[in-house]
């Protein structure tokens, strides 16, 4: 059987905390419902110390659905962890998520403390989740920037005192995926079975995915992400595209999730409508063109047969029906099909006209209405009734 990799989600947490994403918690109930029809394995609600919305968001959404794992952020300190506490006192299923920066760089400059104070503190905070619920993760931020020895001295305490995920997040989007791979899989064999080596990466050069499933190729079994990549700065790994790397490419990857791929688009469609922006149009699996064909080859292609230009079908990811953009760089075959579609089927001669008159046209525009294309092709039939020529 292909290993399981358990998927968690933090779009109402990471994702939302960044410019144009804060929701309600009405509106964090609506994402949270989907994303629990989706599938998440774990839903981070929140961070409840910064706000009273936060705190009541997690209880609302721990409340509302009393099977899911609901998790909430706590920085590695008391009153942290207390109020994620609180905030989890209804849930069945809670985890409290606590993190502390653990490379040199934030050590120095943001929280002035020693390696040893840090370490202090994380297996001190640990100690303290696990009075409130058995299901504890610690997060070392800044892991790919951390020296690798000490990474481990970490990794190796908080469990001890009891974290039963160990997070090494790329925090600013920095490391590459064979780099990447390397230290997931000297700490995932420096735990062993004692804990789940999880990641949660940023896309700051664009390598989120890539790093996600390079860890998970070096054992990690936890990958963190949000839909449609939203999060801080760059965003994070995006959910859909590790989901359906592993779902297209099992020959390579052969790992198993739990998530509904069907649930995808619209868990996308419900994101944009709820923050103040959707995916740019190019966006992989969820995107206006993700499934959308405007080269003539292209078209061609796959008017005779679908897989020559789509790795997936879009209706696995919830996307009614691929499309046919007809544009300047359109062939025949796309606009003889589109015309057909139309209820206007044309000879041979009535297309090459069409066509022409077609290309003229859209040299101009970025592209033909459904209604242009059919008042050319009814201009060129009329033309040739008059001339005694019949469409077939």
């Amino acid at each position: 059987m292909a290993d399981r990799v358990y998927i968690f989600d933090t779009t109402l947490r990471d994702g939302e905390q960044s410019p144009g994403c804060s929701m309600t918690v009405a509106e964090k109930l609506r994402m949270a419902a989907k994303l629990v029809e989706l599938g998440v394995d774990i839903l981070e609600a929140g961070f409840p110390i910064a706000s009273q919305g936060d705190s009541e968001a997690v209880d609302a959404v721990a409340r509302e659905f009393p099977w899911v794992s609901v998790a909430a952020l706590a920085r590695s300190n008391r009153g942290d962890i207390l109020a994620a506490a609180t905030s989890l006192k209804n849930a069945r299923r809670p985890r409290i998520h606590t993190f502390i920066a653990t490379s040199d760089i934030h050590l120095k400059h943001k929280l002035k403390k020693s390696r040893q104070q840090v370490l202090d503190e994380a297996v001190a905070a640990v100690r303290l989740a696990r009075e409130y619920c058995d299901d504890v993760e610690f997060s070392a931020e800044d892991a790919t920037r951390t020296d690798p020895d000490y990474l481990e001295q970490v990794s190796r305490a908080v469990v001890a005192a009891g974290a039963r995920t160990v997070n090494l997040p790329d925090t600013v989007g920095f490391s590459i995926p064979e780099e990447y791979r390397a230290l997931i899989a000297r700490i995932v064999k420096a735990l062993g079975d004692s804990a789940v080596v999880s990641v949660h990466c940023h896309d700051d050069l664009g390598l989120a995915v890539a790093n996600s499933l390079a860890a998970i190729q070096g054992g990690a079994r936890q990958i963190e992400c949000t839909i449609n990549g939203i999060g801080e700065r760059a965003g994070n790994a995006a959910l859909e595209e590790v989901v359906m790397a592993l779902n297209t490419r099992r020959d390579l990857l052969p790992f198993e999730t739990r998530i509904v791929t069907e649930h995808l688009f619209p868990c996308s469609q419900l994101l944009t409508s709820l923050i103040t922006f959707g995916p740019q149009p190019n966006k992989a699996i969820v995107g206006e063109n993700a499934f959308a064909h405007e080269a003539g080859i292209h078209q061609d292609g796959f008017l005779k047969e679908r897989t020559t230009y789509e790795i997936m079908d879009p209706k696995s990811v919830g996307v009614p029906e691929s499309k046919l953009v007809l544009g300047k760089h359109s062939g025949r075959h796309a606009l003889a099909k589109r015309c057909e579609d139309l209820g206007m089927p044309l000879t041979k001669e009535q297309l090459d006209t069409v066509y022409h008159r077609f290309t003229e046209l859209a040299d101009r525009k970025k592209g033909l209405r459904n209604e242009e294309i059919i008042g050319l092709a009814r201009e060129v039939v009329e033309e040739t009734k008059q001339t005694g020529v019949t469409a077939s």
